[in-house]
């Protein structure tokens, strides 16, 4: 089987139809898409009839709420076929267009619901129980009315909530300005590469310059990249403040102590779990300065620069793997997730068209598991043949396997997931598949390449977004107290920050100061810890799965069935993790100090033999 790496990218009908996903499955084609569109269009003013009238009893709540469900699930499967199709050939006008009216009609449908929660809590909280006591099919929607009443002191009259609905536009203007600037409008100086020719910069080939085995290349690109973000360090400071000034407004218009609080809220998440991230990894970054020692000796550097921190610790070219490998490499690492697991993930890469595989021209570049309710799954890749793309599909594949069994478990209402939990089962995988690798190999430089592979994936998920949630955390208090974000303050906050987690291993170019002012995640309103706690969990769950086996199978299995039926703390916790307490940071950290240990001694042994 070609794999397509070679240098020119083929056409979508060079690609054999066994390695493309199975759209085809949502609608046979367009015309039947076409249908489906025009039928739910004439649906939206259905909702409309409900107006003023939602909470007059108890069947008449439960009818608009079963109206609103069954369109918004029609509605998911029309996106979703739009978007995959799109993306099969970014430059097909025709499938632009259609994921263009899909995206404007999911608009449409968002605003002839959006009276459904106000009119909802314009009714008492006694009014719905009464309603849900004495009408039964009502009480599918109970924990969902039970999150709406949770939020009833924080959702304003109507008139007050049209007008914070209209606001959105403009508050929403700092994230899209950044947007703008760094996508669009910056440019970047170009560098020489190893060979001398001449190569580009962009945010997007950053990363994989910052992995270039020469340091000249790294430290061009490094200072090439922040020079662009230096000339607008005003603009870029501005916007960041006018990001968390919005959030301090919604937190402030709708009675939260604080912007966290709402953000938090939301996904009923203790503000606790936030402090507790930050106090344990604190507490731990001893560990991270001892990595970055490691990192130091084995590139055999007399300083180590930030540009220093993506190269790969050891080459190693055993696992270049084509796609057919892979697969198979994935499904025997994950089969101590027991036979069901396997038999869906196997039937979906193999039967049932989930994964679009390669790279052709036009293509979405990048990776990711994408879905409805109503569809399979479906992964969209571009395969390259090494270990980052078999990682790539690991992880994907939890994502997908996490919403077959959450679509397969849950109602509609609760059949989704919450970002909290979100990339649980993505990382569980990625953590399986190196310890099947780890077990089966000999070679000591695979070992080491492999320890690395998780080492890194503890410093940029665990150590390095702990980081960005705490320098979020301190821009929110500056403003709270009134203090200026002006580019000083925060250059200034945020090299102390990064001199705390990297320590004295470092040598701290000016450029490094002025990283904040690239991170999308700021935009987002107290995100990124999330990807720290999701990456703790995993940690535990997937020992769990190894060490225990078959009673951790079974509670991990609930986890991934469980959807949006209960808070994500909980839902964790019937898995046997219980993330409102610090003891899973605290066993994340002892598994990096351990695979650190195991990667210091390999390189000891290593280094002995040269």
């Amino acid at each position: 089987m070609s794999n397509h790496t070679g240098t020119r990218v083929p056409d979508r009908s060079e690609i054999p139809n066994e390695r493309k996903w199975d759209v085809e499955a949502i609608f046979t084609d367009a015309n039947e898409w076409e249908r489906a569109y025009t039928i739910l269009e004439n649906q939206l003013p259905e909702l409309e009839a409900f107006q003023n009238k939602l909470v007059d009893s108890a069947e008449m709540l439960y009818t608009g709420l079963q109206k609103r469900d069954n369109i918004s699930m029609e509605l998911e499967r029309i996106v979703v076929y739009a978007h995959l199709k799109n993306d099969e050939d970014t430059s097909n006008s025709f499938y632009q267009g259609l994921f263009d009216r899909a995206r404007s009609l999911l608009a449409r449908f968002s605003a002839a619901v959006s009276f459904y929660e106000p009119e909802i809590l314009s009714a008492s909280k006694e009014t719905i129980e009464q309603y849900l006591s004495e009408y039964e099919p009502l009480q599918l929607y109970r924990y969902e009315l039970e999150l709406l009443n949770e939020r009833r002191p924080h959702i304003l009259s109507k008139k007050e909530e049209e007008l914070l609905a209209k606001a959105s536009e403009v508050t929403d203007q700092p994230e899209q300005a950044f947007s703008m600037l760094t996508d669009a409008d910056l440019t970047f100086e170009s560098i020489k590469d190893e060979e001398g020719n001449e190569t580009a910069v962009s945010n997007g080939r950053f990363i994989q310059l910052l992995q270039n085995e020469n340091q000249r290349v790294r430290k061009d690109a490094f200072h090439s990249l922040y020079r662009a973000y230096r000339g607008h360090e005003n603009t870029l400071a501005s916007m960041l403040n006018g990001q968390v000034k919005r959030n301090q407004f919604y937190a402030d218009a709708r009675n939260y102590s604080s912007a966290r609080a709402q953000a938090l809220h939301t996904n009923h998440i203790p503000e606790k779990v936030y402090d507790q991230l930050i106090k344990v990894v604190n507490d731990h970054l001893h560990l991270f300065q001892r990595y970055l020692r490691l990192r130091k000796k084995l590139l055999n550097l007399n300083e180590l620069h930030y540009y220093d921190l993506y190269v790969p610790l050891v080459e190693s070219n055993d696992f270049d793997v084509d796609y057919e490998e892979a697969k198979k490499e994935i499904i025997q690492a994950l089969k101590p997730l027991g036979q069901d697991y396997i038999r869906v993930m196997t039937s979906g890469l193999e039967e049932n068209g989930w994964v679009d595989v390669y790279e052709n021209k036009g293509k979405s570049s990048g990776a990711y598991s994408s879905g409805a309710y109503l569809t399979q799954p479906y992964i969209l890749m571009n395969w390259q043949s090494n270990i980052d793309a078999m990682y790539t599909l690991a992880h994907e594949l939890g994502h997908s396997m996490h919403s077959y069994y959450t679509h397969n478990a849950q109602p509609y209402p609760y059949g989704d997931y919450t970002i909290f939990v979100a990339e649980v089962a993505s990382t569980v995988n990625e953590m399986l598949l190196s310890h099947a690798l780890e077990q089966k190999t000999e070679s000591k430089v695979n070992k080491l390449y492999l320890l690395n592979q998780q080492l890194e994936g503890f410093k940029g998920t665990i150590f390095r977004q702990t980081m960005f949630a705490e320098f979020e955390q301190l821009i929110h208090q500056f403003a709270a107290e009134g203090k200026a974000l002006t580019p000083e303050n925060l250059k200034a906050e945020y090299l102390d920050l990064n001199r705390k987690y990297f320590g004295d291993e470092m040598v701290y170019d000016d450029d490094i100061s002025l990283e904040w002012s690239r991170i999308p995640h700021f935009y987002m309103n107290f995100y990124v810890y999330q990807y720290a706690t999701g990456y703790s969990a995993a940690v535990a769950l997937s020992k769990g799965i190894l060490e225990e086996g078959e009673p951790a199978v079974k509670r991990y299995l609930s986890f991934l069935e469980a959807g949006d039926s209960d808070y994500p703390t909980e839902i964790l916790k019937k898995a046997g993790v219980d993330m409102t307490e610090p003891a899973p940071i605290v066993a994340a950290m002892t598994q990096f100090e351990r695979q650190l240990q195991e990667a210091e001694q390999l390189a000891e042994e290593l280094f002995k033999d040269i």
